[in-house]
């Protein structure tokens, strides 16, 4: 039987692992808005990014709730080589269906992430928040594919 600092610091590991996804994806939208040529999808990318940072404050209120003090994370290691990839690939010309590309992938990551997350023991509240984050989420990468895959039409 776990003991109640086990859970507290198994729902700590959780969510912070999410805030660096968060973190990451907030800023691989961020980049890749700037990027884009298609102003509506420009808007959105840039939309999308402030949902990210409004999911992660939501998630560090869940720790601060939990008596988590220090909560400072700066995304993943492979987030950033993720953006720079990104970046690298707009300089070179890579149009909005190579940058809807890279931000489909990362897409992939908060999916897993989120997925990864809701298979853990947490409590109800947290469980909920999560339930409704990763739905936007979901929707969010479909958006992305079906924009991505119109373009690779055209």
């Amino acid at each position: 039987m776990a003991t109640d600092e086990s859970k507290n610091s198994e729902m700590e590991k959780v969510v912070r692992n999410l805030i660096n996804t968060l973190q990451d994806s907030q800023k691989g939208f961020a980049d890749i808005g700037e990027h884009l040529k298609d102003e509506t999808l420009k808007r959105y990318f840039l939309a999308e990014s402030l949902k990210r940072a409004n999911f992660r404050g939501e998630l560090e209120n869940e720790l601060h709730r939990h008596g988590v003090a220090d909560v400072h994370e700066t995304g993943t290691a492979s987030g950033a080589v993720h953006r720079v990839w990104g970046d690298l690939k707009a300089k070179l010309g890579g149009g909005d269906h190579t940058l809807l590309e890279t931000a489909e992938q990362g897409e992939d990551v908060a999916k897993k992430a989120y997925a990864d997350a809701l298979q853990q023991e947490l409590p109800l509240p947290l469980h909920q928040l999560l339930s409704e984050q990763q739905a936007h989420v979901l929707t969010s990468h479909d958006y992305v594919r079906d924009h991505r895959d119109a373009l690779a039409s055209k």
